[in-house]
């Protein structure tokens, strides 16, 4: 993208100074063409400048919970610690009353 828009910026300011009439002494044509080419150079040295890139480290994985598969004698005696277990459908109520499955 920023090589289009150099050779777009470098297109026009190149079109721009072939069809400019030459400058004469003391009708301010000097001027212009200065801030013409300070206003090229400004757009050209924006574009080059290098981008700042902020790089963040990945998350950390996700703890690991030991829990046997589910639905196996183990499992039943491992969830059981949990208070409100129910058996049949496998889920606990949790401190703040919302049920959990038990993994």
């Amino acid at each position: 993208m920023y090589k289009s828009l150099i050779a777009a910026t470098a297109a026009i300011g190149l079109a721009a100074l072939i069809s400019a009439a030459p400058a004469e002494a003391g009708r301010g044509s000097a001027v212009g063409a200065g801030l013409a080419g300070f206003g090229i150079g400004a757009i050209l040295g924006s574009a080059l400048s290098p981008r700042e890139v902020y790089v963040v480290p990945p998350p950390p994985p996700p703890p690991v919970v030991y829990a046997p598969p589910a639905w196996t004698p183990a499992w039943y005696d491992y969830c059981g610690r949990y208070p409100g277990f129910d058996p049949r459908t496998g889920y606990y109520v949790g401190p703040e009353g919302r049920p959990y499955f038990c993994r």
